[in-house]
């Protein structure tokens, strides 16, 4: 084993990761596909325990499991931003090996860019805002696909408040026969996320309402209680950004 500080990068796939382990030299010290099972992962890396400035793994969206489980198992984690990750230079081909030792090198020059690590403890309700918003954009389609099928087959606009308070016995004022059903499963549809957006809500505001930071915003003109709980969510700890002018861009 290498005597020098050693640099791990991950690739990180659907059900395969690549570990990288190099020196301060950019010398290739370990490199292997394992499976995506954190024991294994584990074991390879306590090899090095003692050595490793870090371990980096790409921001993709299958990150807690390993991030999560990495940090726990005692290892120093560095999350990598995607968006934001340096090309490649010199190099014709890559792939998942070179793309592990590319994370890692950038790592040991000390121009990673990195990515927040959402504390563990809160992240349910952060990604429960998210699935929120989802909900939201899916009964949006659900309104205009049954708006727009209503004004094809009737010639009538019915407006947002209309399309609220349509019942399914309505629907066959502005539907023909053989359209019905599919008029009464997108009605359905949207009732359904009307019901699943209320609850999510209902939660969020369960977790959130006792927050100071939640309280504090409730008293800004313009903010009201989805917007206060998407502000307080996203922004985590507030501590990790170093200015208000940091945290305002």
């Amino acid at each position: 084993m290498s005597s020098l500080q050693l640099y791990c990068g991950i690739d990180l796939h659907s059900n395969n990761n690549v570990v990288a382990v190099l020196d301060e030299n950019d010398r290739t010290i370990y490199e292997k596909r394992l499976p995506n099972d954190l024991a294994m992962v584990i074991g390879v890396l306590n090899d090095y325990r003692t050595e490793l400035a870090a371990c980096v793994v790409e921001s993709t969206y299958n990150w807690y499991w390993l991030v999560d489980g990495l940090m726990a198992a005692g290892f120093p984690v560095r999350l990598a931003h995607t968006g934001a990750l340096p090309a490649y230079s010199g190099l014709k081909y890559t792939n998942d090996f070179s793309d592990a030792r590319h994370l890692a090198h950038l790592l040991r020059l000390g121009i990673l860019p990195t990515g927040y690590i959402y504390p563990l403890g809160e992240r349910a309700v952060r990604d429960l805002l998210r699935r929120r918003l989802l909900l939201v954009r899916q009964r949006t389609l659900h309104h205009i696909c049954l708006q727009s099928l209503i004004a094809r087959h009737s010639g009538q606009r019915l407006s947002a408040n209309q399309i609220k308070a349509l019942t399914l016995a309505q629907l066959t004022d502005y539907l023909p026969t053989a359209f019905l059903l599919n008029g009464r499963i997108t009605l359905q549809a949207r009732a359904w996320m009307d019901a699943a957006i209320h609850r999510v809500e209902q939660e969020l505001q369960h977790q959130i309402q006792p927050r100071e930071d939640f309280q504090l915003l409730q008293r800004i003109p313009g903010v009201d209680r989805v917007l206060g709980m998407t502000i307080v969510l996203e922004t985590g700890t507030i501590e990790r950004f170093a200015s208000p002018g940091k945290y305002a861009s």
